[in-house]
């Protein structure tokens, strides 16, 4: 069974940079399209960035472009998601998904592709 951990969140001023780790086992991750998406209180939960399982194509939601970065290292089984020029309105609980599937978008980029989930990690940006 897959599970999934993430790792990195905090506090951190407007501006800072954070990077999320999610740490993948009990399957083959070479073979998962790996997601991030966010939630922010009292909101749903949204798109955030997403990578196939091959690497050769990476997405962001329009919000993050240009600031975030997400990559994996498949000899870790780890998926990364460098956060730059962090705003408050990235506060959120950001989680880690999993899909085995070797498509990519627009499929990815939506939360039903995912069958595997982290628990989230908060991360809360300041003024």
């Amino acid at each position: 069974q897959v599970q999934l951990v993430e790792s990195g969140g905090g506090l951190v001023q407007a501006g800072g940079s954070l990077e999320l780790s999610c740490a993948f086992s009990g399957g083959t991750f070479s073979a998962y399209a790996m997601g991030w998406f966010r939630q922010a209180p009292g909101k749903e939960r949204i798109f955030v960035a997403a990578i196939t399982w091959s690497s050769s194509n990476r997405y962001y939601a329009d919000s993050v472009k240009g600031r975030f970065s997400i990559s994996r290292e498949n000899a870790k089984n780890t998926v990364l998601l460098q956060m730059n020029s962090l705003k408050p309105e990235d506060t959120a609980v950001y989680y880690c998904a999993a899909a085995n599937t070797r498509l990519s978008a627009p499929y990815i980029l939506t939360r039903r592709a995912y069958n595997n989930w982290g628990q989230g990690t908060q991360v809360t940006v300041s003024t």
